[in-house]
C-alpha cells in the first residue's frame, strides 16, 4: 500500500495520505514523499491546483507520527524536524498553484498545522478538529500558532491550544479554519469542481495573488497600494491580459452581427 498516491488529471494533482492504521500520520518518509511531489510539481508549469486528502473516510491527518519520532531526544533533532516539515508548508504557500485541502475525515495536532498551509479547504460534514499537541507538553512547530491567529484572531487560537478539545466541522466554518462544507457523499465530487475553477487561472497569476495578499499583511498599507498598482500594470502589459482583451472584443463584435 502506498504511503502518498497521487492522480494526475488536466492541470490537477490530487495527493491522498494513505495510511489508514496510524489515522494517516506523518513522519519522515511521508515527508520526503511531499516533498518529492512537490519537487515535481514545481518543474511541471502545467499544474495549477494540488488538492490533499486522507485515504478513507475517518482521518484526514493526525500530525506527527509520535512512535516514529520517539527517538528524538535532543532540541537539535526536534528542531531540525520541525524545520524540515515547516520548508514543506512554506513551499504550499509560496508556491505557483492553489492548495486545496479536502479534509475527509477528523484532523489532530500537527493535521491540523498542514490544513492551515493550504490556501483553500473544504470539509465533510462529520468531520471535527482538535489542537492536541498541548496534551504532549508541546506547542504547535510548523506554523501551527502563527497561522491559526492569522485565520481565527489570538483568543480563538488560545482557546483552542490550550483546551485541545474537539472542534466542529460547523465551529470551524464559523471561525474561518476551512472555506466551504460539504455532505461526505459529495465530498471529492464538490472539491474537483471547485479545482476546476481554481484550474482556470494561471500559475504567474496564481503567484502573484498569493504573494500580493501576503505582502498587503506584513507591510504598510500605502506600500502595499503602490505594489498592487505596479504589478497590475506588469499584467496589463502582458500577452495573456492582451489576448484576453482581444477574444473578448471579438465575441462581443460576433454578437452584434
Amino acid at each position: 500500500m502506498a504511503d502518498l498516491r497521487i492522480n494526475k488529471k488536466k492541470h490537477i494533482f490530487w495527493a491522498e495520505i494513505d495510511r489508514p492504521e496510524t489515522k494517516n500520520t506523518i513522519d519522515f518518509k511521508i515527508m520526503e514523499l511531499l516533498e518529492n511531489l512537490l519537487d515535481e510539481i514545481e518543474q511541471n508549469n502545467n499544474i495549477r491546483v494540488l488538492i490533499l486528502s486522507g485515504a478513507g473516510d475517518r482521518f484526514f491527518a493526525s500530525g506527527a507520527n509520535i512512535e516514529a519520532f520517539s527517538t528524538l531526544k535532543a532540541e537539535k533533532e526536534g528542531l531540525e524536524m520541525a524545520e524540515r516539515m515547516s520548508s514543506i508548508l512554506n513551499r504550499l504557500e509560496s508556491n505557483r498553484f492553489w492548495s486545496l485541502a479536502c479534509v475527509n475525515g477528523d484532523t489532530y495536532g500537527g493535521g491540523c498545522e498542514l490544513l492551515l498551509a493550504f490556501d483553500f479547504s473544504i470539509a465533510s460534514k462529520i468531520s471535527t478538529f482538535s489542537f492536541t499537541q498541548a496534551s504532549m507538553g508541546l506547542p504547535p512547530g510548523w506554523g501551527g500558532i502563527t497561522r491559526l491567529v492569522e485565520r481565527v484572531g489570538r483568543s480563538r487560537a488560545l482557546e483552542w491550544l490550550a483546551s485541545g478539545e474537539e472542534i466542529s466541522s460547523d465551529e470551524a466554518f464559523q471561525a474561518g479554519l476551512i472555506n466551504r462544507l460539504s455532505i461526505t457523499s459529495e465530498l471529492r465530487r464538490n472539491t474537483w469542481e471547485w479545482a476546476l475553477q481554481l484550474a482556470r487561472i494561471p500559475p504567474d497569476l496564481i503567484q502573484e495573488l498569493k504573494h500580493g495578499t501576503k505582502f498587503s499583511l506584513e507591510n504598510p498599507r500605502n506600500d502595499a497600494f503602490k505594489r498592487e498598482r505596479e504589478r497590475f500594470a506588469h499584467f496589463w502589459a502582458s500577452k495573456d491580459h492582451l489576448d484576453r482583451v482581444e477574444d473578448f472584443l471579438r465575441k462581443k463584435k460576433k454578437k452584434k452581427l
